[in-house]
């Protein structure tokens, strides 16, 4: 599974994101490559106390992720109408606006 970006996820200003999903349904890929993408080594190691949870159900349920950020907002994103990419975007979009500095690098 490919990443769809290139540029590094910063977890810096993030406190929690939990994943949601049903692995054996169609509408989950998207889903999967943002849980890749923030769950990597290289972005965990941008904020240590970033928990960073997947948790897999087998209800049919809609693939949602769950992002809570230090200052206590809360960004949720159902992934079955997203590519990977607009989650990757919108994600850090949020994340640049509460931490200017934890711009990626490209």
């Amino acid at each position: 599974m490919a990443a769809p970006s290139k540029s590094a996820v910063v977890l810096k200003a993030v406190k929690q994101v939990v994943v949601q999903l049903c692995p054996f349904e169609s509408n989950v890929r998207s889903t999967r490559e943002f849980l890749f993408m923030v769950g990597s080594e290289k972005a965990r190691a941008t904020n240590m106390n970033c928990e960073v949870t997947a948790i897999v159900k087998h209800d049919r349920s809609e693939p949602v992720v769950d992002i809570s950020f230090t200052d206590g907002e809360r960004l949720v994103m159902k992934g079955a109408k997203l590519t990977g990419q607009e989650m990757l975007q919108a994600f850090q979009s949020r994340c640049i606006a509460k931490d200017p500095q934890g711009k990626p690098k490209k």
